[in-house]
């Protein structure tokens, strides 16, 4: 039967319950454009989402040659035909008036159109006069999070063989470069241990820091169905915030910001203290728990609660339900991997699972999840601070390997120290070493901390700044050459969610005026460039995505993400493939480390590691002495306090996140009309008891201001932990529709005025959660409420404080239970 629902106002849609261990039943949903039938459409063309890491499989309609909206594939193992609100409006940007048609150049201060023989000319030049005078060091790439993996790899590519830059990352550097981190200092290698499938089997969900509701919302359709269905999980939340998750938790944990280790150090003790332990598991296949015995023996319950200001006895419950679940589900996102220790906490929650024998096995697993709908292919095609493959920059074997993939010189290949992380090519940019920046489908003029900095430093006239993407976004507006991209739904390529399942999104209609998909214009560089193998014949020898797919098959073969028994034909009309796919797992591979921990031996790691408190790199003796055999690695860290802390000055401590109905930095969001107009504007969240003690109350227009910076944005009061201020960071400065800045005296609204600039020392991702704020009103409501959704984790205190959020006839969209319409995608 299909059903209308408004996804606005209840965007995670209706329940359709089942019990653990019982598959989850099918629900598709569509949206298409108004005035459209199913019976109008043309064509279905196979895709999935990128605005969010699930990777939600779905078809687009197309009629005229032109997208009229989409519907979820029943068929497919992550979303079973269900889609979340992003996925069902989001597509509408794609034909927004104000995309990108033609090239740009920089002349006499202002960006003007041009051919695109001009602007690669341009662009070459530039290059080659830098390598000439400079050398490769004085070339840089800042990448996405959202593009195909045929383009990643052709980018790492033409950066590491054929500039043989060591400058190249991606902007998931600031939101999974934590979670690639941990699974490294734990297994060696990167990789997701557990799969989505864990939630229809767990007994206790744990949800770190991880608002699932609003950043995966199709993945918490699937936890409401098994909590109204038989023998439902018992969730355990760790947020400041009253999330949905939150809501529903069994135990909701909301330490004071940068308190996560000393939390986390506390749940391994009580752990350990009431021996609820797999000791087995433990003397099969780890190194170090004596370290960690002794390192939390004095972390009690007590202790942190001094620490993150949670009652003792709730972290008691917390341990009672981690240590006692015959199968525990954890799962990790920003909060984490954003905060203070990052990479010491997001390790803690991986001691857990091994400790406890919680790994490979249904329901017993971890997801240290990703950010965005690519950044799995950043990390395996070397595109982010890593080298293709998962290889290791300090094994000469790798390095060696990899130049015979690409039939270059091992020399070639820069490896004489860590592939740069992002804030650090920032900073080459600032001191005057970095010349040129490619910057690739990403925003850092409204993603990056301390947005000053970051707009003084694209400003300067020394650097040559290159800005690829769809819409003049606040970085392209200070870029000297700006190439129109194609984006999804206009070309065709694969790309891999969260827990490792590989989609074939293709391509469904033609890109507007004389945009490219990015794939061409890194080849058409490449060609431009004339970069040479070894024996003078093309470095990129492919011409179009799918040949890029067989030439990464060929760099994946015999790593932890083997591709090789995966073509384009087998991903089409079919369910999504979990890597490693090979001829040992021709139909993929749905949890690693179900016999052992597979990629961690010293000769086979991505890594020999770091120290947890201070960053520094181990070296492969180091390595092999801890761990010769190749075992999952038990790693403690103590609990240091948070570089900056609320004082008289800033007494609040500030935090900044994510709302369901937007993704980044709104370039496509903010261009779909639902979800624009359910959460149009900035807000600032403070408690109840804290704008009680100010005089504030809902719609108050508020400042915050930090040591860096200050923002404007109406008051949401809710149940946000006292003390604390949260600001979502979607809003850029100002609104680039409006063609221009505030006055400069006036403070914007963009979240990263205020945060600063520091970085986690192991995985070098951002702190945008740990700033000391003042708060203070500058005008009263006068009728005004905060523009923040009520539906989610910003729902005012007080019901009828501010009008529901609802989106009316424009937002209902369909849900399908009995039918499967996969029969007619093409």
């Amino acid at each position: 039967m299909d059903a209308s629902v408004d996804r606005i106002a209840r965007p995670w849609g209706s329940r359709t319950p089942y019990g653990r261990d019982e598959p989850w039943p099918q629900r598709v949903d569509t949206y298409l454009d108004e005035g459209v039938d199913r019976a109008m459409v043309q064509r279905w063309v196979q895709t999935a989402s990128i605005l969010h890491s699930d990777g939600d499989a779905m078809d687009i309609a197309v009629m005229d040659e032109r997208i009229v909206g989409v519907r979820g594939r029943a068929q497919d193992r992550v979303n079973r035909g269900r889609l979340g609100p992003k996925d069902l409006f989001g597509w509408q940007a794609n034909a927004s008036p104000d995309r990108l048609t033609r090239p740009l150049v920089r002349q006499d201060g202002r960006l003007v159109e041009c051919d695109w023989a001009t602007a690669m000319e341009h662009l070459v030049a530039r290059s080659r006069e830098l390598l000439e005078q400079r050398g490769p060091g004085s070339i840089g790439f800042y990448t996405s999070g959202q593009l195909f993996l045929e383009e990643y790899y052709t980018l790492a590519v033409l950066a590491r063989a054929g500039i043989g830059t060591n400058h190249l990352d991606g902007n998931t550097r600031l939101c999974t470069s934590t979670a690639a981190e941990a699974l490294k200092e734990s297994f060696g290698c990167d990789g997701q241990p557990g799969s989505y499938d864990d939630i229809d089997h767990a007994e206790v969900i744990a949800l770190f820091g991880h608002n699932l509701a609003e950043t995966q919302p199709v993945q918490w359709m699937r936890v409401l169905d098994r909590l109204d269905g038989a023998d439902p999980p018992r969730l355990v939340c760790v947020d400041p915030r009253p999330t949905q998750v939150a809501r529903k938790a069994a135990v909701h944990l909301a330490p004071r910001l940068g308190t996560n280790l000393a939390l986390l150090n506390a749940l391994l003790h009580e752990i350990i203290r009431t021996d609820r332990v797999d000791h087995d598991y433990i003397a099969a296949h780890t190194v170090g728990f004596e370290e960690l015995a002794a390192r939390v023996k004095e972390c009690t319950p007590e202790w942190a609660a001094g620490v993150c200001d949670v009652p003792a006895a709730r972290i008691g419950e917390a341990a009672e339900l981690l240590g006692t679940a015959d199968r525990l589900l954890s799962t990790v996102l920003q909060g984490v991997y954003q905060s203070h220790q990052a990479t010491a906490a997001a390790v803690q929650i991986n001691n857990l699972h091994l400790i406890r024998g919680m790994l490979g096995r249904p329901g017993a697993g971890v997801l240290q999840m990703n950010g965005q709908p690519t950044a799995q292919n950043t990390r395996e095609c070397g595109a982010d601070g890593d080298l293709p493959g998962f290889r290791n920059w300090q094994n000469d074997g790798h390095d060696a390997d990899l130049a015979k993939v690409w039939n270059v010189e091992p020399t070639t290949i820069p490896h004489y120290a860590p592939p740069t992380h992002a804030m650090q090519m920032f900073r080459y940019a600032e001191q005057g070493s970095l010349r040129m920046l490619w910057i690739s489908g990403t925003n850092p003029a409204v993603s990056l901390p301390e947005l000053s900095r970051i707009r003084s430093i694209l400003s300067q006239e020394r650097l040559f700044v290159v800005v690829q993407d769809l819409f003049l976004t606040e970085t392209a507006q200070l870029a000297d050459v700006v190439l129109p991209a194609a984006t999804w739904g206009e070309k065709t390529g694969s790309f891999t969610n969260a827990d490792r399942t590989v989609h074939l999104p293709e391509k469904a209609v033609e890109p507007p005026g004389e945009a490219r998909p990015d794939l061409d214009i890194f080849l058409d560089y490449a060609a431009r460039m004339d970069f040479r193998d070894k024996d003078g014949g093309p470095l990129v020898p492919w011409r179009d995505a799918e040949s890029a797919f067989e030439a990464w098959k060929r760099c994946s073969a015999g790593r932890p993400c083997d591709y090789t028994g995966i073509t384009y034909d087998k991903l089409r009309g079919r369910s999504g493939i979990q890597w490693p796919c090979n001829e040992q797992a021709p139909d993929g591979t749905q949890r690693l480390y179900t016999d052992g921990i597979s990629w961690a031996h010293p000769d086979t790691c991505e890594t020999y590691g770091k120290d947890l408190v201070t960053g520094a790199t181990d070296d492969v003796v180091e390595y092999r002495s801890l761990n010769p055999d190749g075992k999952a690695m038990i790693k403690a860290a103590a609990y240091l306090p948070p570089h900056e802390a609320p004082d008289e000055e800033h007494p609040f401590q500030l935090t900044t996140g994510r709302t369901i109905y937007h993704f980044h930095t709104r370039t496509k969001t903010a261009r779909a009309p639902q979800l624009n107009a359910a959460a149009p504007d900035v807000w600032v969240e403070a408690s109840v008891t804290d704008a009680a003690a100010l005089g504030l109350d809902e719609g108050d227009l508020v400042e915050v201001t930090t040591p860096r910076g200050a923002i404007r944005g109406r008051l949401r009061v809710t149940d946000i932990r006292p003390g604390l201020l949260f600001v979502p960071f979607h809003y850029g400065y100002w609104d680039t529709k409006a063609g221009h800045a505030p006055d400069g005296d006036t403070p914007g609204r963009a979240a990263n005025e205020t945060t600063v600039t520091d970085w986690d020392p192991v995985s070098k991702q951002p702190l945008f959660k740990t700033a000391a704020a003042a708060l203070r009103l500058v005008e009263r409501a006068d009728g005004h409420s905060a523009p923040a959704p009520t539906t989610t984790a910003s729902a005012p205190s007080r019901a009828d404080a501010a009008p529901a959020t609802t989106g009316g006839t424009s937002a209902l969209a369909t849900h399908t239970s009995d039918a499967d319409p996969e029969e007619d995608a093409r």
